[in-house]
């Protein structure tokens, strides 16, 4: 029994740095333009399938696809800000606009990865084999390493947005855009920056996913989907917050797979969402905003 329950740990701790990753990127667009974007599941199907191409294509290395795909996961961001999002900044109903240009974005990406490498699931080159015991469990060092990139880039994330000028900057904006503009902040740029961290984001998550999963066009509406449970249930906007309950998150699925079955595991986390949200409406980690009249 304990090494069942080690394995469901070790399994749920997986899931749960995969889904921060995803839920981090969610979260920050969130917490400075305070708008979701909804391209973020096709953003990280595109960023797995653009690992898949570099590694079978140009034939480069695991660490070169990875680190490639990511790049250009943040430049797939920022041109979703250069070309749709600064159009619309000073509509308005900005944040309804961008709600709805970004479904588009993400029909116009899901496509395009379907019309170039069809609807068949194909296998993620980019991986790692071999593994370890611990007693009688074999850990895979696939397991390892996805927990290990996600801690990094959670850490990362954390340390730019409170020990850099621009990270303060961004911050600034997620508390009041208004008085950031008239410090000298540019708000254009940083919401550029902001888009492009979260493609990048998008594209870590999506080829963590890959590497357990298969690849397809429609693979992020499921992450896309935690991610959303996780950013509600922390408070939207909440970083830290979204690290813990995407831990939590992750932890509690794979023990609902591994007692209930694959199945129930979807219906659980929506149940704990409703009963989160009639417990605190704002998040666990989340404030309420005062609001003189």
């Amino acid at each position: 029994m304990s090494d069942a329950l080690l394995q469901v740990l070790i399994s749920g701790l997986t899931l749960g740095a995969m889904y921060a990753v995803g839920a981090i990127g969610l979260s920050i667009t969130w917490g400075s333009l305070n708008v979701l974007n909804m391209a973020h599941g096709a953003m990280l199907s595109v960023g797995a399938y653009l690992a898949f191409s570099l590694a079978t294509t140009l034939g480069v290395s695991t660490w070169v696809a990875l680190l490639g795909a990511i790049t250009l996961g943040g430049c797939i961001g920022a041109l979703i800000y250069v070309l749709i999002v600064r159009a619309l900044l000073n509509q308005p109903a900005f944040e309804v606009n961008v709600v709805i240009a970004t479904i588009g974005v993400a029909f116009i990406l899901e496509n395009t990865v379907l019309q170039i490498y069809g609807g068949y699931p194909l296998k993620q080159p980019v991986d790692i084999d071999g593994g370890f015991k611990i007693g009688s469990i074999f850990i895979p060092l696939r397991s390892v390493l996805l927990m290990a990139v996600g801690i990094f880039i959670m850490l990362a994330v954390a340390a730019f947005l409170e020990r850099t000028r621009t990270g303060r900057a961004v911050r600034a904006i997620s508390q009041n855009k208004d008085a950031a503009l008239l410090m000298g902040v540019r708000v254009g740029r940083v919401f550029a920056l902001v888009l492009g961290i979260s493609g990048a984001l998008s594209a870590a998550s999506g080829i963590m996913l890959s590497m357990i999963t298969t690849l397809s066009p429609g693979m992020g509406y499921d992450p896309m989907l935690k991610a959303l449970i996780i950013c509600v249930l922390s408070g939207l906007g909440n970083l830290r917050g979204a690290l813990i309950v995407a831990i939590a998150i992750g932890i509690l699925e794979a023990f609902v797979q591994f007692t209930l079955g694959v199945r129930f595991a979807l219906p659980v986390l929506l149940l704990v969402v409703i009963v989160g949200l009639i417990w605190k409406p704002t998040g666990i980690f989340g404030r309420r905003d005062a609001v003189r009249l």
